[in-house]
């Protein structure tokens, strides 16, 4: 089972059960996570952290 399979299988979930309210919810959490990674090993990291 492929990455896309899986981003594909979540789109047809919610295209049917019509749980569109997931979407926001979803899209924060891979904003969130991308921030994480990009800034792990960065100058920038000790202010991100300071954020939160």
């Amino acid at each position: 089972m492929s990455k896309f399979a899986i981003i594909s299988e979540f789109w047809d979930f919610l295209r049917v059960r019509k749980k569109w309210w997931l979407t926001p919810i979803v899209i924060f959490l891979v904003l969130l996570g991308a921030l994480i990674i990009f800034t792990e090993g960065s100058a920038v990291a000790p202010f991100i952290y300071t954020l939160f």
